[in-house]
């Protein structure tokens, strides 16, 4: 019985890669369910034979009652940003100073939440958030309940990896569409839905939600020789890394990169918000070490705020807490940063004034720290008879 169980248990597991991280089954859904109910069976009958790595463990029903701090044995560090190419060239001069032939592994930087997974012996024992970079949370039974991390290693490794939990787009659009039938307000972008998701006391709701997760990098020690080699090393272990990548000493090359990849930003099937830049030599890397804040082999550049033109319809104004009015503009609906947009904030009436704000205005809306919509200028080419916004007399909520 207790080989059978684990047999089922490796054959399930491993058609779960072929399917989450290969995406190339070899099994129909049928045959995968048929297992899956045998499995789950002589779980119930031998509850004492269940395996810790056994794909049972990734549904729902466990409801916790809060999250443990968890002290990281190894800090994560934050990466210095750049926003310009005159940027990356200089942090280019640094590196090449100390090491002429460097080169460089660029990679998307992914806009979820930073996660880092403990195994010990192959099973994984910790899952935590980044937290302050020193000190996150253990969110472990929340992290099993994402299909795409492996519960056990081939090879029995102890290692620590780092990455990104995030939530596909797909995967954003159904549970806003959900969200909106039960009359519940409605997540403002994909990174925030999944800090929600992963900070669920209810790992039914985790489940259910669909994240997936990059993983880019091995903590402490490691028997690789380059950046390149640890993320070749780790698909072969089962985690998913991103295909999407150079390795090259050019920053010509890596600017090249960045802008082709900039220009299809909108069709990759999860959020981006720029490239990571890092020495591909770990030998290089120690040597260059780090400042106080972060490391001197590795760079962010960030992407500039996306902007698109939409048609103001109305405007909406609303009272806060603390009795200031704020004005929103209900736009004609655009695709921006990987969401459809058909508000944004108007700041203030003195905002309006100055940029000269007009119903049925053509305008630029952009998302304030790719987060906020709103609205940037007017595009005055495009104007007609519009004629000045009528700003209320009397308190909104009165009326």
């Amino acid at each position: 019985m207790e080989n059978r169980m684990k047999e089922l248990v490796a054959q399930l597991n491993r058609y779960a890669r072929e399917y989450y991280t290969e995406d190339n089954p070899s099994v129909s859904d049928a045959r995968y369910d048929k297992l899956y109910r045998e499995l789950v069976d002589l779980e119930q009958a031998h509850p004492d034979l269940i395996q810790a790595d056994s794909p049972t463990h990734r549904v729902g029903g466990l409801v916790l009652e809060g999250f443990e701090k968890y002290r990281h044995e190894y800090p994560l560090f934050s990466l210095q940003d750049a926003f310009s190419r005159e940027e990356l060239d200089d942090f280019d001069r640094r590196v090449k100073t100390e090491f002429p032939s460097a080169s460089y592994l660029a990679e998307l930087k992914i806009d979820g939440l930073s996660i880092s997974l403990t195994y010990v012996n192959g099973q994984l024992q910790i899952g935590a958030t980044r937290g302050d970079g020193t000190v996150g949370e253990n969110i472990t039974e929340n992290l099993k309940r994402i299909q795409d991390i492996p519960l056990s290693l081939p090879a029995g490794e102890t290692i620590t990896v780092r990455g990104e939990a995030y939530l596909p787009r797909t995967s954003f659009e159904a549970i806003n569409a959900k969200r909106r039938e039960e009359g519940q307000a409605e997540f403002a972008n994909p990174r925030n839905a999944a800090a929600g998701t992963l900070r669920q006391l209810d790992t039914a709701v985790v489940a259910q939600r669909k994240l997936a997760t990059f993983i880019y990098q091995e903590a402490g020690e490691t028997d690789f020789p380059t950046q390149e080699a640890v993320l070749e090393g780790f698909a072969k272990l089962g985690f998913v890394v991103n295909p999407r990548r150079i390795v090259t000493s050019s920053m010509d090359e890596i600017w090249d990169f960045i802008q082709a990849v900039q220009s299809d930003r909108d069709g990759l099937a999860y959020d981006i918000d720029g490239i990571v830049i890092k020495v591909n030599s770990l030998a290089m890397q120690e040597e260059l070490g780090f400042t106080v804040k972060a490391p001197r082999w590795a760079i962010a550049y960030k992407f500039p705020a996306e902007e698109k033109e939409a048609k103001i319809l109305s405007v909406d104004w609303t009272v806060g807490r603390t009795g200031v009015v704020t004005p929103t503009a209900n736009l004609t609906p655009v695709q921006l940063a990987g969401t459809t947009v058909s508000r944004a904030t108007l700041h203030n009436v003195d905002y309006i004034a100055d940029k000269d704000i007009r119903l049925e205005d053509t305008v630029v809306v952009y998302k304030a720290g790719d987060i906020i919509p709103a609205v940037l200028n007017v595009v005055m080419d495009k104007r007609k008879d519009q004629v000045p916004m009528e700003i209320p007399q009397t308190c909104p909520s009165l009326s």
